[in-house]
């Protein structure tokens, strides 16, 4: 069995399939809420790195908040610093195994690290 954890938001649709996916698939992950016990600004950096994607992918660009906090033209750094400081901004979800860390947009990413 592989050890897994997934950052978690029960009202995104996404979120609920991916963590149906790792149970389909035997694994019982360790499940992370991120809007209550956010990653801190090192772990999210350190999760968009290790799943090989670019901050401004790891950004939900439609949240209203995106806006409000004018992000179009941040920096790198300057999207982690929102991200850390206003978790709803961080896509989700994150799912991190032994195998390595993928942001389940799509779901069929996950598949790659089970």
């Amino acid at each position: 069995m592989t050890d897994a954890t997934i950052f978690h938001n029960p009202k995104c649709s996404t979120s609920r399939k991916t963590l149906d996916l790792l149970r389909e698939n035997g694994i019982e992950p360790t499940v992370v809420q991120y809007l209550k016990t956010p990653p801190s600004r090192a772990e999210l950096a350190a999760m968009i790195a290790d799943a090989g994607i670019e901050v401004r992918k790891a950004v939900r660009k439609r949240e209203s908040l995106y806006a409000e906090l004018n992000l179009d033209d941040a920096s790198d750094d300057e999207l982690l610093d929102a991200m850390a400081e206003h978790p709803i901004l961080i896509e989700r979800p994150f799912v991190v195994t032994d195998k390595g860390t993928r942001l389940a947009r799509p779901i069929d990413a996950v598949h790659e690290i089970l």
